[in-house]
């Protein structure tokens, strides 16, 4: 039976050495050449960093969307400071 491989941590990883190993275990997995304990243990490995790069991603969504709203609101005309017209029309 072959030795189970030792992965790295994915909090360790970059997201695309990340990115790189899952679509490196995609192409092993569709291969079909894999013994079905190895195929399981790359399945797993998969799922772990697919789960690593959701968060990632939700994260960076998350940070971006903030980073939006903040820029808006310093793009924003600031209409409270501005004299008022209603008296020219009369």
């Amino acid at each position: 039976m072959a030795e189970k491989p030792t992965y790295r941590n994915t909090e360790e990883m970059s997201f695309r050495d990340a990115s790189t190993e899952l679509e490196q275990i995609v192409r092993a997995l569709e291969a079909g050449d894999l013994e079905l304990e190895d195929a399981l243990d790359r399945y797993a490995r998969g799922v772990e960093l697919l789960s690593s790069l959701k968060a990632r991603l939700s994260d960076a969504e998350q940070r971006v969307r903030v980073l939006l709203d903040a820029s808006q609101e310093v793009m924003a005309p600031d209409t409270t400071a501005a004299p008022s017209t209603a008296y020219l029309n009369d």
